[in-house]
């Protein structure tokens, strides 16, 4: 069901202010998160090994947690390093430490094989950072599978649709434009999708001072495991905005983050920035407002759309032109799970075979 050999985000560094530890389960594992002493973000799986308590429950001592349970005490390696009233500690005494970086914002977690982290897998996203931008980061919880909406964020043709009168602007969306180019890479795609001297859609007109026809794009990249991007701007219509004439426009980067927390419920991190009036809060906060009354349209379908798949399991999904990206999307993504599962029954398979081999006298 789930890549686990890769980075997810896990969370919003806001989340781990004033010592906070912050439960989360991702891909089906509970996760304890905080910032310790030291300022490094530790993750660990959140149950004490001694009774199955949950350690986010646990008091924060330095950059270790100590279970209040029975007050067994973990570092952030996970090692117990001391049980009360007793000296000897078993070295096997543990919880497992997931590999977890903070950059941008954003905490990443690896949730496999931890000798495979590799840090400079991490996807950038450096407008988090840049002042020329301005955002506000924040969290919706969905009560459906994650791939669910990876599609509907892989699809622009539900704009005109879901998102008539927020996001989207007119039907006129989905008939009069077409990806001018559509890149199937080898972790995701990338589509560009172009409206000529169109109306500008209602998030747009109530951050602006005009009501003049524009030149609108959309750059999507979905990159795996759920990991979207979107370059969008709006530019005065003849301008030359296709050709690269930027002068007059402006411009949004959307960036959005699906994170599996079981099968069938999914974590999802976004912030929208702006790079105009970046010094005006009315405008960061109109555009997230208009953000989350379109993912509330999308949220509503996409719930939906998971109860009636989950009353017809033998129900199958038929493709139309529009969903190019996202089944090349799935296709990867089913891909690499294959090979992921593949590595992992090898080793598995040794074992079993090992066990089974005759004893051979010395």
């Amino acid at each position: 069901m789930f890549l686990k050999n890769c980075w997810y985000m896990a969370g919003w560094d806001y989340e781990l202010i004033d010592s906070k530890m912050l439960a989360r389960k991702l891909l089906n594992e509970p996760v304890l998160f905080y910032r310790g002493e030291s300022g490094k973000v530790v993750a660990l799986a959140d149950r004490c090994c001694h009774r199955g308590a949950a350690l986010s429950m646990g008091r924060r001592e330095g950059d270790d947690v100590r279970c209040m349970y029975h007050g067994l005490k973990f570092n952030a390696a996970g090692k117990c390093i001391e049980i009360p009233g007793q000296e000897m500690i078993p070295p096997k005494l543990g919880v497992h430490s997931y590999p977890v970086v903070e950059r941008d914002h954003l905490i990443w977690i690896w949730m496999g094989d931890p000798a495979l982290a590799d840090e400079s897998q991490i996807i950038d996203f450096p407008y988090l950072s840049d002042p020329a931008w301005r955002g506000m980061p924040d969290y919706i919880h969905y009560e459906s599978n994650y791939l669910l909406i990876v599609d509907n964020l892989s699809d622009f043709a539900h704009l005109a649709w879901v998102h008539t009168h927020t996001l989207g602007g007119s039907e006129e969306y989905a008939y009069k434009t077409k990806p001018a180019s559509v890149e199937r890479l080898e972790r995701g795609f990338r589509v560009t999708r172009w409206h000529m001297n169109s109306a500008p859609p209602p998030f747009h007109r109530k951050v602006i001072d005009n009501n003049n026809n524009v030149d609108r794009w959309n750059v999507g990249h979905m990159q795996v495991p759920g990991i979207f991007f979107l370059e969008s701007g709006f530019a005065p219509a003849g301008a030359g905005a296709e050709k690269g004439n930027k002068e007059g426009a402006k411009e949004y980067r959307n960036c959005q983050f699906i994170t599996p927390e079981t099968e069938s419920t999914t974590h999802f991190f976004f912030s929208y920035l702006h790079n105009f009036e970046v010094d005006n809060y009315n405008v960061t906060l109109s555009l997230h407002d208009s953000l989350i009354e379109g993912f509330m349209e999308d949220k509503h379908i996409i719930e939906r759309q998971q109860r009636i798949l989950d009353e017809d399991p033998d129900f199958k999904l038929l493709a139309i032109a529009a969903d190019g990206p996202l089944s090349h999307f799935r296709w990867t993504m089913d891909k690499l799970i294959a090979a992921e599962r593949q590595q992992q029954a090898v080793p598995q398979a040794q074992e079993v075979q090992r066990n089974k081999s005759p004893a051979v006298a010395a």
